[in-house]
């Protein structure tokens, strides 16, 4: 595979993760807005706990999915460049959320 398709898979799968840790994320802000504050001391817990777990598996697949496939089907540096490239774009998606952070508490 080409570096450059290895790049925009990467690129993608990344985006993938932010995304959905996005819609997440505006879930939990709004839930209460959503569902009514809870006075169940037990629901609460186990639903976020729930959606934790989930939350792994779907960033796991989109992180971890296809390089493991790589890996067995023998393209393994493939697989590894794949994984180190998802890696570090979901790293600079990071840095740009977190200088998105600074700039709006410098204001």
């Amino acid at each position: 595979m080409k570096n450059s398709n290895i790049f925009k898979l990467a690129a993608l799968n990344a985006t993938g993760v932010a995304v959905y840790v996005f819609f997440v994320s505006l879930f939990i802000n709004n839930a209460e807005k959503v569902f009514g504050p809870t006075d169940d001391n037990l629901i609460a817990p186990v639903v976020f706990l729930l959606l934790f777990v989930c939350s792994a598996l779907v960033t796991s697949g989109l992180i971890l999915g296809r390089p493991i496939m790589m890996y067995l089907d023998g393209t393994k540096k493939d697989g590894v460049k794949l994984l180190i490239a998802t890696g570090a774009c979901l790293f600079i998606l990071l840095v740009i959320f977190l200088g998105i952070m600074f700039i709006r508490l410098m204001k």
